[in-house]
């Protein structure tokens, strides 16, 4: 085996010495070279041969205006001058640190401690570091196998993570909610993507399989879906009145799914909503549970954004809370909950920390949870830790609590502020309205844009939002990422943007965007 690599290594270095001696009209040849066509490897994989289901998905998020956004930053580093902008903003992504948005300082206290343990040992940490962090930090390394942060979590069959940090875990729900919660209904996974994941292959057996998901919607459910075979069933959010969720819309897409045949598993709720920025009042939470409940659903609840609410007549209440304040027990419904470290006020989308509290399965199943999440081996321990931390900061009477309050009100109160100063601006635009973004990190403007602009979109094969939005791009560094990668109502057109550029540059976002769209609507006015 080693003298065939071998002999592969010279045969591919003797073609690339070939290569280089090659007149430059060589590289101009539309035909590949005889050796490559008769090359066996040559052509095993392809587009055409890859899983179709691959195909099938998309990610909005981290799509083609992304790709050209990096093109553009490239080019002004190599070229500084070269666009009529000094620099990208990146409006695009829930990204918060990428951004500028500095770390809690008693979550990372206590990250540093658990990684370096020896420094527990040092007098000089107790100058450095808070008390409580220290006692955090030593009560954590007590409950991790062995003491390290680099070894597997599951070395005792510790199959959904580190059963001391569920505890702190379970503990913060309970605290949140009023309600007990078990922490062997807790599965520690790398942020709440591959949780959804899991929930995703453990309930979609076929194309047949359908899931309800609002429109708009976070594209990993579309994606998910996808990857996983199955069909999303769309239900639309009622922009009119600042994007409702009706159960007479859910029923109605339920009753259409199920005349064409397909069982429709589970029903997504994105609480607060992205990328609409909407937080459910209660009753409505109430009238979701009892819907699922009558039509024999899951429900998969979305709450990473749970910290994020920037209005005073709304609060965030989970789906823990309500399905047990309406007196279901723990076997009357099947719900999951997903709980990320890269949202909130934390925003450590690097550090892959996440949950999910899986309730109301049966003991069969649960085992086939076990097993999915076996297969995955543990997530991170450093995103494990930071699960803990976020669901149990410090309270009133720890050393750390005032810094740690400064900080979270801080950060909650500035994305407050930036998420006004954005919807005013899109507000005061030409054709352009914006509801209010009461939760989460996004605002989700709606463009009615001249027939001439949808014309010239559709002339270089673009959904106009697309199209508004890559024009917005390349005249202003502004990455925004168009509505038609979240589903919309058809022939509406809008754009996700971000809160999370600092509080100092939002100034310059909101003159570079109206500037654009004055330009814009006038080049296309009908």
């Amino acid at each position: 085996m080693r003298r065939f690599a071998t002999e592969r290594a010279k045969r591919l270095l003797f073609g690339s010495l070939l290569a280089s001696r090659s007149p430059p009209s060589a590289f101009l040849c539309s035909s590949p070279p005889a050796a490559a066509a008769m090359d066996p490897a040559a052509g095993v994989v392809t587009v055409d041969t890859i899983n179709p289901k691959v195909l099938k998905c998309e990610y909005a998020v981290r799509g083609e205006i992304v790709s050209h956004a990096q093109r553009l930053q490239q080019e002004l580093q190599d070229k500084p001058g070269s666009h009529p902008f000094d620099e990208i903003l990146y409006c695009n992504i829930g990204n918060p640190q990428s951004l500028g948005q500095q770390p809690v300082t008693f979550f990372r206290e206590v990250l540093a401690l658990c990684d370096h343990p020896s420094l527990l040992d040092k007098s000089e940490t107790h100058a450095l570091f808070s008390a409580d962090a220290i006692a955090r930090a030593w009560q954590i390394l007590d409950v991790i196998p062995g003491r390290a942060t680099g070894a597997y979590s599951h070395k005792l069959l510790i199959r959904q993570g580190i059963k001391g940090l569920r505890d702190a875990i379970a503990a913060g729900i309970a605290d949140r909610d009023g309600f007990p919660a078990n922490p062997d209904d807790i599965f520690l996974t790398d942020g709440a993507s591959p949780a959804v994941h899991m929930m995703m292959q453990l309930l979609i057996r076929s194309e047949k399989d359908g899931i309800l998901c609002p429109i708009p919607q976070y594209p990993l459910y579309s994606a998910s879906i996808a990857l996983h075979g199955g069909s999303l069933v769309p239900y639309y959010l009622d922009e009119s009145t600042g994007w409702g969720l009706e159960i007479s819309e859910l029923k109605k897409q339920l009753e259409d799914a199920r005349s064409k045949g397909i069982t429709v598993r589970a029903l997504v709720v994105i609480n607060p909503g992205n990328p609409t920025g909407q937080v459910l009042a209660e009753e409505n939470q109430r009238e979701i549970v009892n819907f699922c409940k009558n039509e024999g659903l899951v429900l998969l609840a979305d709450e990473v954004y749970q910290e994020n609410i920037y209005v005073d007549d709304k609060k965030f209440n989970s789906f823990k809370k309500i399905t047990r304040s309406m007196g279901y027990i723990d076997d009357e419904i099947p719900l999951v909950s997903f709980q990320s470290v890269s949202k909130g006020y934390y925003g450590e989308c690097g550090k892959r920390g996440g949950y999910m509290e899986v309730t109301g399965f049966n003991a069969q199943v649960r085992e086939q949870i076990y097993k999915v999440a076996s297969v995955n081996l543990c997530s991170n321990i450093s995103g494990q830790i930071l699960a803990s931390l976020v669901m149990n900061p410090p309270k009133v009477g720890d050393e750390s609590y005032e810094s740690f309050n400064a900080d979270k009100n801080g950060i909650l109160s500035s994305l407050a502020r930036r998420a006004k100063a954005l919807e005013d601006a899109f507000n005061s635009l030409e054709g352009v309205s914006c509801n209010k973004a009461e939760g989460a990190m996004y605002l989700f403007p709606r463009l009615r844009l001249p027939q001439k602009a949808i014309a010239a979109a559709k002339a270089v094969n673009a959904a106009p939002d697309a199209f508004y939005a890559r024009r917005l791009l390349d005249a202003t560094g502004i990455v925004v990422v168009p509505g038609s990668g979240f589903g919309q109502v058809p022939g509406t057109w809008h754009v996700r943007c971000t809160i999370l550029p600092q509080e100092d540059k939002i100034p310059a976002i909101i003159s570079r965007l109206k500037a654009f769209h004055e330009a814009f609507m006038e080049e296309f006015r009908d």
